[in-house]
């Protein structure tokens, strides 16, 4: 498996492994796809951040990190993460998660933040964001809403998220 920056001439293709990706989920908003559409056009988009997981040439998983503010400092969320269902449990969003965290980390961002399942996330080192002080600026369970702190300093950011206006407006 290849873990990959993407590029433009892949974009129909991820459209499509986000929307296969979602269409059996439960939690879902059924326009994910769409999203990734978005936020690759907004100012919160980080294109060293939106990768691809190719397998034998073709692309079987996305994940898209866009920046994100917490008290005026600018932060990281990872949203979404897509597999393909039939790549699914086979270590590609785990892989597509730590080869974004390590391009993070060194790119100098501080937190990821992630609103999922507390099944999966916490396997790549999410805990609920509430113990670095983060919220969320909607109604979300706690153990739904998690942070990573990507630096290991494990301070307290104390702050409500500024998500990208993207997310409210797909």
């Amino acid at each position: 498996m290849i873990i990959r920056q993407e590029q433009r001439n892949d974009y129909e293709e991820i459209y499509q492994v986000v929307q296969k990706a979602f269409e059996e989920v439960e939690h879902r908003d059924g326009n994910e796809q769409d999203l990734v559409v978005a936020l690759r056009k907004g100012v919160a988009f980080v294109p060293e951040l939106s990768l691809v997981a190719e397998k034998n040439n073709k692309i079987v998983g996305h994940i898209m990190f866009t920046e994100i503010h917490i008290n005026d400092i600018t932060q990281l969320a990872l949203a979404p993460l897509s597999v393909l269902p039939e790549y699914q449990n086979q270590g590609v969003g785990k892989a597509l998660m730590a080869q974004g965290h390590k391009i993070a980390t060194q790119m100098g961002y501080g937190f990821s933040v992630v609103l999922g399942s507390e099944k999966y996330y916490p396997k790549a080192g999410y805990v609920p964001a509430e113990q670095y002080g983060i919220k969320a600026p909607f109604d979300v369970p706690s153990k739904n809403f998690m942070a990573l702190d990507l630096q290991g300093n494990s301070h307290k950011l104390n702050g409500i998220v500024d998500y990208a206006k993207e997310f409210f407006e797909v």
